[in-house]
């Protein structure tokens, strides 16, 4: 199955552009925003005592993701040989470890949803993911990584211009950008758990990934209301 189908009916200024910005950093938008989690804070505690032991603010901004995704589609289109594709499906990728230790390896995981799919479709699928990884001795992505680091330093140079040669005609086997960290909808990454603020995370000029969200931990903060 490919990724995604190539939009023809664009405007002509939405043609020309990936053409002017052909990096995805030089043509990216950054924002920060901060939101109040009372009404998230009992939605969690909620499906907690529904039995979602592991429920969590991440699961719900992935939800709310993949709600936006199914009504305005345009945001999980990606761009490949300076021409826009709409996604199939959606792809949601973040980093974990093997254990929960400082010395444990880290490793990459998609997350293949739906536009359908709910709060609990995104935990189970969640779940069902990374206790995937943490019960078998390597994923995919690790195998691979492996497999590259056997490659000696200027021919590995050669060997990334040809995978990015072959993912900018589309060639790149399926296979593979199903495995990737660079190919997907949205890469999402919890600041808040390791106790620091929120940070601007780069993009990558490899593969065609366009939202990188990172969410900082939760505070206290004293407000002057609209009113006075």
């Amino acid at each position: 199955k490919k990724e995604g189908r190539k939009l023809k009916s664009l405007s002509p200024m939405a043609k020309v552009s990936p053409f002017i910005m052909v990096d995805r950093n030089g043509a990216s938008n950054q924002i920060q925003d901060t939101l109040r989690t009372e009404a998230i804070d009992a939605y969690i505690r909620q499906k907690k005592s529904e039995g979602l032991a592991g429920f969590n603010i991440m699961h719900v901004l992935v939800a709310a993701y993949v709600r936006v995704v199914s009504q305005r589609p345009g945001i999980n289109r990606f761009l490949r040989g300076q021409r826009v594709y709409a996604r199939n499906g959606i792809e949601v990728l973040i980093c974990i470890k093997k254990k929960m230790t400082l010395e444990a390896p880290d490793t990459c995981i998609k997350i293949p949803l739906s536009p359908s799919d709910t709060a609990e479709d995104v935990y189970y699928a969640f779940e069902k993911a990374i206790n995937g990884y943490r019960e078998q001795p390597a994923g995919a992505f690790d195998s691979c990584a492996k497999i590259l680091n056997y490659i000696p330093a200027l021919l590995m140079k050669f060997t990334i211009w040809f995978l990015k040669t072959l993912d900018y005609f589309g060639l790149l086997p399926r296979f593979l950008t199903k495995l990737s960290p660079f190919h997907g909808s949205l890469f999402i990454t919890s600041m808040g758990s390791l106790g620091v603020p929120v940070i601007f995370h780069h993009l990558y000029d490899f593969g065609n990934l366009p939202i990188f969200l990172a969410f900082g931990t939760k505070y206290t903060k004293n407000e002057i209301k609209d009113d006075g």
